[in-house]
């Protein structure tokens, strides 16, 4: 060290007397990182001074250095890790956050499961960045065999000649990252029912229930085997399949955490809480589009007034949230619907919500869907909900088409 202190075991008095120097060159605050020992002086250089992000171009050395440090304290390279990620706060109701948190702990893999809208993938995010240092996320689908999970051999052709290389699987790919940086890593895998649970889950179950069973070999030839520091979290979307269609094997082996609809007072909090964001200078009567959200809630899940029928199907009221921002955007000076507010509210229904329940739903379900918005639109003078009255028309008249049957 060119200005005095020590060449090994660095402090964090000599991290803050020397932090200049630290921050001024690559390669000195890498060597200042490899030799300390001191918990504190990577926390003073990580969250007071950010070293991190002054050399956080291409080269990523300094950050995997302090991610490596078997020294640095569990919360510092959460912070490192997660110096990008914008995750608000938890919004699920308290017991499925208990439930969720005590399976991890006991390193029992998630099934967050529920209808549309309910924050699945959301919430798997911020349970991995509550637990873990960092995660990755995959989605699966119908293409997937069980090397997607736990590895596969690839071949390879070069200059004529074929060779073979192991390409990890998503659980695998997530054993190498935490004993990499030896400490929880996360493993998403979105909307598992694309894929044949099955078929590509069969080798994790094993391995799941025998912690010695090894499901991949790295390219260096390491085996790998399933610890508890690989905290795995799926969601699945009830309109795929129900949980009782499941193969009993996957409901043995990991916790299933119900993500409902929410309370009618949780909602309620959530939906002023989004509206709250559009802000007073945007023509839009927030009381009265609370009133609409719910309403259109209510009649999806429930029931409309005007149909002794009872819900059409399940929803949760994360897309309404989707609403809010657009409206916040759009509706605000030199915004794309400034002074059209009334359009602006059918345009992102249209947009976020209908699609969304339009995908899943039958030709019953879609001629449903589209009274519920007309009658919506006659309740609401204030709102012009008609761009989504229109889309669930002309699903409704293409499915009668590929039926082949006419109009009903």
């Amino acid at each position: 060290m060119s200005q005095g202190g020590s060449f090994t075991d660095y402090t964090e008095q000599e991290a803050k007397q020397y932090n200049h120097w630290i921050l001024n060159n690559e390669n000195q605050a890498r060597e200042f990182i490899q030799q300390t020992t001191d918990p504190d002086a990577i926390r003073y250089l990580v969250e007071e001074e950010q070293i991190d992000r002054n050399f956080s171009g291409v080269n990523q050395s300094v950050r995997e250095d302090i991610l490596t440090h078997e020294d640095a304290p569990f919360d510092v390279k959460q912070t490192v890790a997660q110096r990008n990620k914008q995750l608000a706060d938890i919004l699920v109701p308290d017991d499925v956050l208990k439930n969720a948190r005590t399976a991890i702990a006991l390193g029992k893999p998630v099934v967050l499961y529920g209808p549309t809208g309910t924050g699945k993938t959301y919430f798997a995010k911020q349970l991995a960045l509550e637990t873990c240092i960092d995660y990755s996320i995959h989605t699966a689908a119908p293409t997937w065999t069980p090397g997607d999970i736990t590895g596969s051999i690839q071949p390879e052709v070069e200059g004529g000649e074929i060779s073979y290389h192991r390409r990890s699987g998503c659980v695998s790919d997530g054993i190498e990252k935490a004993r990499k940086y030896t400490d929880n890593w996360g493993v998403i895998i979105d909307e598992i029912t694309r894929a044949d649970i099955s078929q590509v889950f069969g080798p994790l179950y094993t391995a799941i229930e025998d912690d010695e069973q090894v499901i991949f070999r790295n390219e260096e030839g390491e085996e790998l085997t399933l610890t508890d520091d690989v905290k795995i979290i799926c969601t699945m979307n009830m309109s795929d399949r129900t949980v009782n269609e499941l193969d009993n094997a996957i409901t043995r082996r990991f916790a299933m955490i119900e993500l409902s609809r929410y309370d009618d007072d949780d909602r309620m909090e959530l939906f002023n809480r989004w509206v709250s964001g559009i802000g007073t200078s945007v023509a839009i009567d927030t009381d009265e589009l609370v009133t609409l959200f719910e309403d259109h809630h209510q009649g999806i899940n429930n029931g409309t007034t005007t149909s002794a029928e009872g819900g059409i199907m399940e929803m949760g009221p994360m897309h309404y949230k989707d609403v809010t921002q657009f409206l916040q955007e759009a509706c605000k000076d030199s915004g794309e619907y400034s002074g059209d507010e009334a359009n602006a509210v059918g345009q992102a229904f249209a947009t976020y919500i209908a699609p969304r329940l339009l995908n899943t739903a039958s030709l019953p379900q879609i001629r449903r869907i589209a009274a519920h918005y007309e009658t919506l639109d006659d309740e609401f003078e204030e709102f012009d909900l008609q761009p989504a009255v229109d889309l669930a028309q002309r699903q409704a008249e293409a499915e009668q088409r590929e039926m082949g049957i006419g109009d009903v």
